[in-house]
This record gives structure tokens, sequence and C-alpha cells, in this order.
């Protein structure tokens, strides 16, 4: 079962958050790929702080890709359901549970707002097969995945990474991982004080 909570590693979220913003204002449908989202808390939480940061027509084009190699089919319906335990929301920073999470269909389980759900898809996919979902992403989420690789696993899906990326889009990972030196070309840190990184080659 995987370990996940909502807004889990938040100074990267809104780091990466941050520095996107400019980056797809006048883009007509702006894409992110959340790889590795597990049960869906992490690409709810994204949607939420884009939500906050947005206007309401800007966020409705937005489209978050959630991905995981589980095969079973138990986090697809996890995520399109928006389902969550209400003990696990109350966790949430004022005023959030209230604004995007609503009764679900079971008792003690609350289901995240329509205009959240409608931002996000789930597909599966094994991030070893180093074949990209699709290019054109403005930005691409990978956090707490890549520590339980290998070196050169690592660095081929980091190269996946590069090609699903438009240019200047953006990388984030987790806080603990550092971007290999083999790479260098290919990424520049965009934030001092996080993982947050920026395809060379211009603007998304």
């Amino acid at each position: 079962m995987a370990f996940t909570f909502f807004f889990r590693d938040l100074h990267v979220l809104n780091q990466l958050v941050e520095h996107s913003l400019p980056r797809i204002a006048g883009r007509s449908h702006p894409r992110i790929w959340d790889a590795g989202a597990a049960t869906g808390q992490e690409p709810y939480t994204l949607s939420i702080l884009f939500a906050e940061k947005m206007g309401h027509f800007a966020f409705g084009n937005l489209r978050i890709d959630a991905t995981d190699s589980e095969a079973t089919g138990q986090f697809a319906q996890t995520v399109q359901a928006g389902l969550y335990p209400e003990a696990e929301l109350a966790r949430l920073p004022a005023g959030i549970l209230e604004k995007y999470f609503e009764p679900g269909g079971e008792p003690g389980q609350l289901r995240a707002a329509e205009k959240l759900r409608r931002r996000i898809t789930f597909q599966h996919h094994d991030l070893l097969s180093y074949q990209e979902i699709g290019q054109g992403y403005s930005v691409v989420l990978c956090k707490n995945v890549l520590l339980h690789f290998q070196l050169a696993e690592r660095i081929e899906v980091l190269k996946m990474f590069h090609r699903a990326l438009a240019p200047g889009g953006l990388l984030a990972t987790e806080q603990t991982q550092e971007m290999p030196a083999e790479l260098a070309p290919l990424f520049e840190r965009v934030s001092p004080d996080g993982p947050v990184f920026q395809k060379r080659g211009g603007c998304a």
C-alpha cells in the first residue's frame, strides 16, 4: 500500500506552483504530469494549490495526468471517485476542507469537489518503461519515487521526463534528490532551496 497524504512536502509543491504560474499563463490548455500519484492525494493537493492561485477560467483549462504503476485498478478507482476518509481530511489547512470537499456517498467519507475531479485523469504507467505518456507538458512532478530506483534507472527516468516536457517546462522531485551530474545539460535548478528544475531550451 502506498504511503501518502494530502499536502505532503508542501514546501516543494508551493515552490513548483509559484514558478509554474508565469510559465503557464496564456497557455490554452496547460498540462501537468504527476508521476507516481498513488491514491491521488498529491494530484488533488496540487489541483487545490493551483485553484487557489488561478482564475476560474484559467483553472478550468488545466489538466493533471496522474499515473502510477499499480495494476489492480484500485488506485484508479480512488482517484477518479475522489473519495477519502473524513478523518484523513480533517488535517487539511483551515478553510480548504469546506471549500474543496463535500459529503461523499458513504458515511465517514468526503468527496473532492467536481471542479477538482474534472481536472484530474488517471492512467496506469510504469516509470521503468522509460516511455513518456505524452509530450508538451508544462510541469512534471515526481516525488518520493526516484529514491527507490538505482542511479542508472533514475537517469533514464529523468531523461524520459525531459522528453515529456515542453521547452522551459518544470520538473519537481523530492527534497532529498539531487539532479545527476550527467543531466546538467538537460536541466537547470530554478529554486535555490527546493528541487525544482527547468528544462533547458526556452520558456514553456
